[in-house]
């Protein structure tokens, strides 16, 4: 399925056509439609464009919530590896 520039897979948009897809399914899928994003796209305004466009027609569906969640909790920074992910800094 083809999407747009929000949805490019159309993750997004197929949860909302799956009959009885359950908030774990909703939060596997915006993971995967997060991890094929551009980092600078994964932003709240694409989230919340991904609401507008699909939470006011079903506001109960789960990925409504999910894209809910992703507003309320934005992504924490990455994990620093090597030296300096293990020892303080003095």
């Amino acid at each position: 399925m083809k999407g747009n520039a929000l949805d490019p897979k159309g993750l997004i948009a197929e949860s909302y056509r799956i009959e009885g897809i359950s908030a774990e399914q909703c939060r596997s899928i915006f993971v995967d439609w997060a991890l094929s994003m551009p980092a600078d796209r994964t932003d709240g305004t694409s989230i919340r464009a991904l609401l507008d466009q699909h939470g006011a027609q079903a506001p109960d569906h789960p990925m409504t919530q999910v894209l809910k969640e992703g507003l309320a909790r934005p992504a924490k920074p990455g994990r620093r590896g090597g030296r300096r992910g293990r020892v303080a800094e003095s």
